[in-house]
């Protein structure tokens, strides 16, 4: 877990000072990801937005939408009109690892992107303005120094103290499922692998991979665009069927999508290829499970196999978990799967409990 300072007060009086202190804080729970950023509040605040943004291409542009930034579906729905932005491609700020990267225009830009999409997240929270805000952000398992240090950076201009997990241990915090327990948070760029002992996990005992959300829809689109050559199609509208129909089932109804071939609307089958695609979440899911099961201490791996949590937005992979379930039956004698209730929101709730629990003195001393 990463740990940072909170922005230098303005001034005492106005903005740490004992007013501000007497009025509360606001504790924030965000779930920063590639696909969709989640925010839970103290003041029950819950909302959700697509992890994008845009900035206007031109003056014309400005002038028909009469904003300098769009985020989410505003931004998705006017993206022809935007230099469109997804600074958390692939789980990570794009362009933070190596230091002549992070010179480049094109570095700057993402991590504006991700300033601004982290300030917007946290506007959602509607805070008062006599309120300390102490957030809690979940970024991925094995998201690297610099980018944990972009993420910082973005959200201490807007908080008073920050602190980063990663986004499967605040899966299991908010569950209580913090022994002898594998957490699976499949994102849209990562999906991350976390086993949980009864303390805060170490680098052992955590698994990324790129067999994700964005590796389902690239597969989905080269398989359709194989299958039917002429056919239009785009991510962004792979990414929607997706959203709607995937499964793993070998049992399903037709999935039906029109799309355009030499300007005619037509339909197509994409039932085979949506199972083919979704499927290639399992192998390096369960190939990653084993990696922590068998490092794990002998005398207690059967627990592990008996309590594993699967959440993120890929969880929601109609009869994923009973095939992960299955593969580990099959490949270690026995595993047992649940699937979170609220995958949008399970870290972002998982993140604000922390920040809860976490003592006052202990956000004191951040600041």
């Amino acid at each position: 877990m990463a740990i940072e300072v909170r922005r230098e007060p303005e001034t005492e009086s106005t903005r740490f000072g004992e007013k501000k202190k007497d009025h509360g804080v606001l504790y924030v729970g965000m779930d920063l990801g590639t696909s969709r950023t989640s925010v839970a509040c103290s003041n029950g605040v819950r909302e959700t937005v697509a992890s994008v943004v845009g900035y206007p291409k031109d003056v014309v542009a400005r002038k028909l939408l009469k904003k300098d930034i769009l985020f989410g579906k505003e931004a998705f729905d006017n993206r022809l009109s935007l230099d469109f932005y997804r600074p958390l491609a692939k789980g990570v700020i794009k362009h933070t690892d190596r230091a002549e990267e992070r010179e480049s225009e094109a570095a700057k830009m993402n991590l504006k992107a991700a300033a601004d999409l982290v300030r917007h997240a946290i506007s959602l929270a509607q805070s008062r303005k006599d309120e300390l805000i102490y957030a809690v952000i979940g970024a991925p398992a094995e998201a690297s120094i610099h980018n944990r240090k972009a993420i910082i950076d973005a959200a201490k201009e807007v908080v008073d103290s920050v602190m980063i997990c990663s986004e499967p241990f605040s899966v299991a915090y908010g569950l209580d499922r913090l022994t002898d327990t594998l957490v699976i948070d499949i994102g849209a760029g990562t999906t991350d692998l976390c086993r949980m002992h009864g303390t805060m996990p170490a680098a052992e005992d955590q698994v990324m991979n790129t067999f994700a959300g964005d590796h389902v829809d690239q597969t989905l689109l080269e398989m359709i665009q194989k299958k039917e050559p002429r056919a239009q199609v785009n991510l962004n509208m792979v990414r929607l069927w997706k959203e709607r129909w995937a499964t793993v089932r070998s049992t399903i109804q037709p999935i039906i999508v029109q799309v355009p071939i030499v300007g005619k609307p037509t339909d197509i089958d994409i039932t085979n290829e949506m199972r083919t695609a979704c499927r290639t979440l399992i192998a390096p899911i369960v190939d990653g499970l084993g990696r922590l099961i068998a490092s794990y201490d002998p005398e207690f791996q059967d627990r592990l196999k008996d309590n594993v949590l699967l959440g993120g937005g890929g969880s929601q992979v109609d009869g994923l978990g009973d095939e992960i379930e299955k593969a580990m039956q099959e490949a270690f004698g026995r595993g047992t799967v649940t699937t979170v209730e609220e995958p949008i929101y399970a870290g972002a709730n998982g993140a604000l409990k922390i920040a809860h629990d976490m003592p006052e003195e202990y956000w004191e001393k951040l600041r």
